[in-house]
C-alpha cells in the first residue's frame, strides 16, 4: 500500500472568486473565458475596483492542481500537495486551508515575496475568466519536490499551467522523470487551451518521449495541443503521448480511453452557475475513483457526476455534504 493516492505539482494560488458583468470585461480589456497572466498592479487594480462595487466574494486555496487533490481528498483520498508560497498573510491563509482539506503539503523555504494570487471572475452565462498574478509560485524549484511523498504515492498529477516558463517546466520534468522510475503513475492535466497553443513544446518535455499514463484535457486543449480540428482526430493523436487519457466535453460529458476502448459517458443536466472548478473536480474525482480500482467508465461516469456540482454553485468546491451525497449516489463505502 502506498502512503498517498495522489501527489500533486502546480502553483500555489490564493483563489479570490467574483461575479462580474459582461460590460466590466470588456470596459477593463479582459479577455473572457481566458486564463491571463498579470503583474500585481493590474491584479490589485482590477481588486479594488470590484471591492468598490460590493460584489459576493468567495476565497480558498487554489491553483489548478491544488484544486483537484483538494477534491480527491475529501472524498477519501490519501494526497499530498508540493507549491510555493510566501512568508505573508495570503500564504499562511493558503497553507491552512490546504490542510483543513486534509491535504500534506511541502515546501522547503515560504517565499520573501508575494503568494500568488488568482482573480476568477464569474460573468452571467457561468463563464470563468481568471487573472493570475503567479507571485512566489514563479519560485518553485526541485527542491520543493519531496521525493519520499513522490515514491510512496499512487500517482503524480501535474497541471499545466506550471509550462509558462522553463524554469518550472523543468521542475515538472524531472519530478516526472523521477516518478517513472519510482514506479509511480503519470498524469498530467492540459489546464489552458492558451497555455497549450503558447507553451506546447514545454509540455511536450514534461511528458517525455515516452509519454504519460494519463492526461487530462477538454476538447478545446485536446485539438490545440494535436493540431486537429475535431475531439476524435485529437483523441487518436493523444494516443501518441498517453497510454490513457480523457477529454471533458462541457455539457457533452466526456470521452474517455481506457487503453483499448474509447468510451463516450453523456453529462449530467445541470444548472450552470459558475463553470470555475469543473475540469478540476473531473481530474481529482477521477483519480479518486481510479484509486478505488473502478474502470474508466465508472470512474468517467462519476466525475461527471462530480463536475456537474460544482457548475451548479458560486466557488470551485463543492460542500461537504455534496461529497457525502455523491459517495451515497455511487454506493461508494
Amino acid at each position: 500500500m502506498k502512503k498517498y493516492g495522489i501527489y500533486g505539482i502546480g502553483a500555489a494560488i490564493v483563489d479570490t472568486e467574483v461575479i462580474v458583468s459582461d460590460s466590466f470585461l470588456s470596459e477593463n480589456d479582459i479577455g473572457k473565458g481566458l486564463m491571463t497572466l498579470v503583474d500585481e498592479k493590474r491584479q490589485k487594480y482590477l481588486m479594488d475596483e470590484l471591492t468598490s462595487q460590493r460584489v459576493a466574494v468567495k476565497r480558498s486555496c487554489g491553483g489548478s492542481a491544488c484544486n483537484s487533490v483538494v477534491a480527491a481528498s475529501r472524498f477519501g483520498s490519501s494526497a499530498f500537495f508540493s507549491g510555493k508560497v510566501a512568508d505573508d498573510d495570503e500564504g499562511i491563509f493558503f497553507v491552512k486551508d490546504l490542510n483543513r482539506a486534509g491535504v500534506d503539503f511541502h515546501q522547503v523555504d515560504p517565499s520573501t515575496g508575494i503568494t500568488g494570487k488568482c482573480l476568477v471572475m464569474i460573468s452571467p452565462d457561468a463563464e470563468r475568466t481568471m487573472n493570475t498574478y503567479l507571485g512566489a509560485s514563479l519560485e518553485l524549484s526541485y527542491r520543493e519536490v519531496d521525493e519520499e511523498a513522490l515514491a510512496s504515492s499512487e500517482w503524480l498529477y501535474i497541471e499545466g499551467y506550471v509550462v509558462t516558463d522553463d524554469e518550472r517546466t523543468a521542475v515538472a520534468r524531472d519530478a516526472m522523470i523521477y516518478a517513472k522510475k519510482s514506479g509511480v503513475k503519470t498524469s498530467l492535466s492540459l489546464s489552458d487551451p492558451f497555455v497549450v497553443e503558447v507553451f506546447s513544446d514545454n509540455i511536450r518535455t514534461i511528458i517525455g518521449d515516452d509519454g504519460v499514463d494519463l492526461i487530462f484535457c477538454n476538447g478545446d486543449e485536446a485539438r490545440s495541443f494535436t493540431g486537429t480540428h475535431t475531439v476524435e482526430a485529437a483523441a487518436e493523436e493523444l494516443k501518441k503521448h498517453a497510454k490513457t487519457f480523457a477529454i471533458t466535453r462541457g455539457a457533452g460529458g466526456s470521452l474517455v480511453f481506457d487503453g483499448t476502448n474509447m468510451i463516450n459517458t453523456p453529462g449530467v443536466l445541470a444548472s450552470a452557475v459558475d463553470t470555475n472548478g469543473a475540469g478540476d473536480m473531473f481530474a481529482g474525482s477521477f483519480l479518486y475513483a481510479l484509486g478505488l480500482g473502478k474502470d474508466f467508465s465508472w470512474a468517467a461516469e462519476f466525475a461527471n457526476a462530480a463536475s456537474s456540482r460544482v457548475v451548479s454553485q458560486f466557488g470551485p468546491r463543492i460542500r461537504v455534504i455534496e461529497y457525502i451525497s455523491l459517495k451515497q449516489q455511487f454506493n461508494i463505502q
